[in-house]
């Protein structure tokens, strides 16, 4: 058992000299995970990665609520949680541009980039969706992966398979995934 999930346990079981130190450890994990999901952002990008870390925390208010497992399941429900941040996100920019909140632009002077990556992982969304209501667990795998940046094992840990199913999992998933994408352009 890691350290760090020695000291998830510690403090969901109430110890409170757990936290001081568990919290470094997180957060450094958080914003290597932040910069992962980042990287992968529109040019312009005025969101950084302590930025969504924060909003994770926020979002994990209630974590004295969660029964934490191990340091995988910790950041895997980060990972979902930044996943979809940065989805509710997309989707403002896509609903502003239809006429929400944004300022009427001439198209030949300021191309919009970041709409069209908007709309790349609202298509993204959606296919991970449907292959969620078609085969859940090769949808989690790949949030895992993908967007978690968990490794085989780790994956293996949270999903409670073995790393030769993650591995099946994840090539068929990809698969699928890219078929429903091309379906969708």
């Amino acid at each position: 058992m890691s350290e760090t999930t020695q000291l998830l346990r510690a403090w969901a079981g109430g110890d409170e000299q757990a936290l001081p130190e568990l919290v470094p450890r997180v957060h450094r994990e958080l914003r290597k995970l932040a910069g992962h999901f980042l990287k992968n952002e529109r040019a312009g990008n005025t969101l950084q990665a302590t930025d969504l870390v924060q909003e994770v925390y926020l979002r994990l208010v209630d974590v004295n609520q969660m029964d934490w497992q191990h340091r995988a399941h910790c950041f895997a429900v980060s990972a979902t949680l930044m996943r979809r941040i940065l989805f509710d996100r997309a989707r403002r920019r896509t609903a502003a541009k239809r006429g929400g909140r944004a300022p009427v632009l001439n198209l030949d002077e300021a191309p919009d980039l970041s709409v069209s990556r908007s709309r790349e992982m609202l298509a993204l969304d959606d296919a991970l969706n449907a292959l969620a209501a078609v085969d859940p667990r090769k949808a989690r795998i790949v949030e895992l992966r993908f967007f978690g940046g968990l490794s085989v094992k780790e994956t293996a840990a949270v999903v409670k398979v073995s790393p030769d199913t993650v591995m099946r999992d994840w090539q068929l998933a990809r698969a699928w995934l890219l078929t429903e994408l091309r379906g969708q352009a």
